[in-house]
């Protein structure tokens, strides 16, 4: 099959697809990532052909608070629906379009237009009601977790985001020449990237959506030798890292600094543009996850989707400092199974409770609750099975 991959979002969307893709070429398919600019150097190396998509989301996280990039990233994906419309189109015609990231009403209208079939390839569970969880995208806010609640949360959330990009979609349409869309599209499969060990599959799903486990591809890195000697010189340091989130305060790392102490820490910079760190912080920058957080102690990150299996795959504790969106939720989930001590927030970080968090990840009923999840998740191939499934919805 010829297959467009399109996933237009942050490092932690890009990466997964990244690997998924890696993983469909290797199994015979003809494969075409279109992505944001930033994130599609991972690809280049894995030999993923890609295509560079309009919009600048890295300077705009650089630019925007972390905890007010929301309207910032729907603005962006608005203004550039056409272009990303037209990038797709130009890729036709394909045998599938898989969608991801804040791609999907792009990736849907061209599929009608081209009679392409689509699959959503998620990486955190928004797309379809469940009664076991209030919807992600809602998980910030103080309400009740009710079966009926969290069904409603769910096509809450789903109508919301249909309406948020109702406007620009339809124009976009009508410049390539097809009619608006009046409902929302529902019904196409969906492939997730998340572990069923880490969050079992809902049981009140459609057939049609799947648990695969988390898409990665296994880290060949070679750690340059300033980070081999940091690593060997004492005991395992605390990962600190907020991938994408890039409007990192100086604030917070003071708190950090206070909480952690003397202790040896690493600080993965990811998309932030923060320079001044402790004496006790080594700083990197590209780090594979699967790689670096094995080596360390416990995980403290932002909690986005493919950092927080990352770590619970390395089999060490998190605690997550969320700020938007699903972080929220994954930071609940950690704190209900037992890895976490309780949800913080980054932008109203309590010190005494940071410094509590990491006391919690130092006691062993965490390490062994976070060791056994990583046992369990590395008996997972989420590629494979993603492959799999994708291959088996396409002959449907």
């Amino acid at each position: 099959m010829k297959i467009l991959a399109i996933s237009y979002g942050t490092e932690g969307d890009t990466r997964p697809m990244v690997a998924l893709c890696r993983g469909l070429l290797d199994a015979g398919h003809t494969v075409v990532l279109l992505g944001d600019p930033p994130g599609l150097g991972s690809a280049k190396a894995l030999g993923v052909p890609t295509v560079a998509l309009s919009g600048d989301l890295q300077g705009m996280m650089r630019s925007t608070p972390a905890n007010a990039t929301g309207p910032q990233v729907l603005k962006l994906v608005n203004k550039n629906t056409s272009a990303w419309m037209a990038a797709v189109l130009a890729e036709c015609p394909a045998d599938l379009i898989l969608a991801g990231g804040l791609s999907v009403y792009v990736a849907e209208s061209v599929g009608e237009r081209t009679n392409t079939p689509v699959i959503q390839t998620v990486l955190t569970p928004v797309g379809s009601r469940t009664r076991e969880f209030i919807s992600p995208i809602m998980a910030g806010l103080p309400l009740p977790r009710w079966g009926w609640l969290n069904l409603v949360s769910h096509t809450i959330v789903c109508w919301f985001a249909w309406l948020v990009f109702l406007s620009a979609t339809n124009a976009a349409r009508k410049e390539h020449g097809m009619a608006p869309r009046r409902r929302r599209r529902v019904g196409d499969p969906q492939v997730y990237g998340i572990s069923p060990a880490l969050l079992p599959r809902p049981r009140d799903y459609p057939s049609n959506v799947l648990f695969t486990g988390q898409w990665v591809v296994p880290a060949t890195y070679s750690p340059p030798p300033e980070l081999e000697a940091f690593l060997a010189a004492g005991e395992k340091p605390i990962y600190v890292g907020f991938g994408s989130m890039a409007g990192v305060s100086s604030d917070l790392i003071v708190a950090l600094r206070e909480a952690i102490g003397d202790r040896r820490a690493i600080f993965g910079r990811g998309w932030s543009t923060i320079g001044d760190l402790p004496s006790n912080f080594h700083a990197v920058d590209d780090v594979p996850h699967d790689w670096l957080l094995p080596r360390c102690v416990m995980a403290i990150h932002h909690g986005g989707s493919g950092t927080t299996h990352s770590a619970c795959a390395a089999g060490v504790p998190s605690i997550i400092l969320p700020t938007v969106a699903d972080q929220y939720f994954w930071a609940q989930h950690m704190a209900d199974i037992g890895i976490a001590k309780h949800v913080l927030r980054m932008h109203s970080l309590d010190t005494n409770k940071l410094r509590a968090a990491i006391a919690f990840a130092d006691t062993s009923g965490p390490q062994e609750k976070a060791r056994d999840l990583g046992q369990a998740m590395g008996l997972e191939d989420g590629v494979s099975a993603a492959v799999s499934a994708i291959e088996s919805f396409a002959e449907q």
